[in-house]
C-alpha cells in the first residue's frame, strides 16, 4: 500500500513538473539554440556546418508547432485528471481501481510525451557527423560530471 501511495502523490505531481517542461530546444532572437536548454550549450559546442544549423532550425520550428498545437490539449486533460483524482481522493470510500486507473493514464501519457521528446532528440543527434556524436557524448559526461559535483557541494552545506 505504501509504494501505491507514492505511485499516486508522483502521479499527482507529474502533471505540475510537466507543466514547467519547455519545449526540447528553444531559440534565441538570433535563430540559435539558447544556451542551458536541453543541450543547446553542447551542441554551440559541436562547430555545425550551416547546412546543420538550418537542419537543427528546420527540426526545432517543426516540433514547435507540432508543441504548440498539443500543449492546450495536453494541459486540459491533465486538469481533468487531476480534478477526477481529487474527486476519488475526497470520496467517503477509497476506489484503488479508479485511483489507480487515473493515476496508469498518467503515467502512460507521460511515457508518450517523453517517447515524443527522445524521438526529436534522436533526429537532431543524427544530423551530427560520427565525430560531433563522439565529442557531444563527451560534453554531455562532462556536463553530467559537473552537475554530480555540484549537487555534492550543496549536500556539504
Amino acid at each position: 500500500m505504501k509504494i501505491f501511495n507514492k505511485t499516486l502523490i508522483i502521479a499527482m505531481a507529474l502533471p505540475l513538473a510537466l507543466g514547467s517542461m519547455s519545449a526540447f530546444a528553444s531559440q534565441d532572437h538570433n535563430g540559435g539554440m539558447k544556451k542551458g536548454h536541453h543541450g543547446g550549450k553542447i551542441f554551440s559546442q559541436l562547430d555545425l556546418t550551416a547546412t546543420q544549423k538550418q537542419e537543427m532550425k528546420t527540426l526545432r520550428q517543426a516540433n514547435r508547432t507540432e508543441h504548440k498545437a498539443q500543449r492546450v490539449e495536453n494541459r486540459q486533460a491533465m486538469q481533468a485528471d487531476q480534478q477526477q483524482l481529487e474527486k476519488l481522493v475526497l470520496a467517503s470510500n477509497f476506489d484503488e481501481s479508479a485511483v489507480r486507473a487515473v493515476a496508469e493514464k498518467m503515467s502512460q501519457q507521460q511515457v508518450e510525451r517523453r517517447v515524443a521528446m527522445l524521438e526529436q532528440r534522436h533526429k537532431m543527434l543524427n544530423i551530427l557527423t560520427p565525430e560531433q556524436k563522439q565529442k557531444y557524448v563527451e560534453l554531455k559526461q562532462q556536463q553530467s560530471e559537473k552537475h554530480v559535483m555540484r549537487l555534492q557541494e550543496k549536500s556539504h552545506h
